[in-house]
């Protein structure tokens, strides 16, 4: 049996996840993600997460209650993007700051999960799915620092990395599509926008029925396809352009045709976006300066 074609993961956490009635599509993601069970309190609307297409692009904070009864903030970030790892640490730390009360002491800062689904291929591991964390190690004894006993009825956690934030970066690309669990029948969703009959994971049964193109508003349905057609025009633009760049370069090298090719890329790409964003949110996107985003604007 075929399986119907659903709405792109980045597309319904940019438009339809955030509503209250969905929170269960993302509850069962995360659940799934960190084997535990996770109840979405609220979205989080701040610096980090306002109402513009930069901030919004992709990328929804929320904060969460697990079995425990802990709160954490969790950034849910599904990109397409080269220039990564440095504004994903930035995220988790402004997300961190931001949600401090003034006045509280360190105490109060709040666990943060950094999720990241990616469409490229970040790094150069094997895996498609990496966890990190942040340990210390002795440099003689290469023991792992521990809390004290008092530090664990503070914090009421039993590990210092517990206290630090978590990464997790989902590398769709190198999923073998074979789904050995239940969180690989979501990564088999994210990759292929599709939910095989099979699948028993939480959450994707309500994927299904909220996530079906078919049953969108005729203008909600317009809009995603033209999203569609746009991150299409993209790639094409990016994989053409970085060719040429590599071919027209070749006698000269092929390190410098590729940085070339990847240069022409960005600008492409920057020209496409001049009429929806701002000189920022283009060089945030692209990895152009703002001074060059601004020149091509003036063309």
């Amino acid at each position: 049996m075929s399986q119907r074609k659903l709405i792109t993961f980045d597309w319904a956490i940019k438009r339809l996840l955030r509503s209250k009635a969905n929170f269960d599509v993302l509850e069962g993601f995360l659940s799934e993600l960190l084997k535990d069970d996770i109840r979405i309190l609220e979205v989080l609307e701040s610096e980090s997460n306002q109402d513009h297409h930069a901030a919004k692009f992709n990328r929804v904070d929320l904060k969460v209650r697990n079995s425990r009864d802990e709160l954490i903030l969790i950034e849910v970030q599904y990109d397409r993007e080269y220039d990564y790892m440095q504004r994903m640490f930035y995220g988790v730390a402004k997300t961190a700051i931001e949600h401090l009360d003034v006045g509280d002491t360190y105490e109060h800062i709040a666990k943060v999960i950094s999720i990241n689904i990616l469409h490229f291929d970040l790094g150069t591991g094997q895996d498609y799915i990496y966890h990190g964390t942040t340990r210390f190690i002795g440099l003689h004894t290469h023991d792992e620092l521990g809390l004290s006993a008092r530090q664990k009825e503070l914090f009421k956690q039993e590990t210092v990395y517990a206290l630090f934030p978590e990464y997790y970066l989902i590398k769709i690309n190198r999923f073998d599509d074979i789904a050995r669990d239940t969180l690989d029948e979501w990564i088999y969703f994210l990759k292929h926008e599709e939910i095989k009959d099979s699948f028993t994971a939480k959450g994707l049964r309500a994927a299904q029925e909220k996530l079906d193109i078919l049953k969108l508003p005729p203008e909600e349905r317009a809009a995603y396809e033209r999203y569609i057609d746009d991150l299409r025009y993209q790639a094409s633009m990016f994989r053409s352009t970085y060719v040429d760049g590599y071919l027209d370069g070749k006698k000269e090298g092929q390190e410098a045709a590729r940085e070339e090719g990847q240069r022409q890329a960005r600008m492409a790409i920057a020209r496409q976006l001049l009429d929806i964003l701002d000189d920022a949110a283009i060089a945030a996107k692209t990895g152009l300066s703002v001074d060059a985003v601004a020149e091509l604007r003036r063309e």
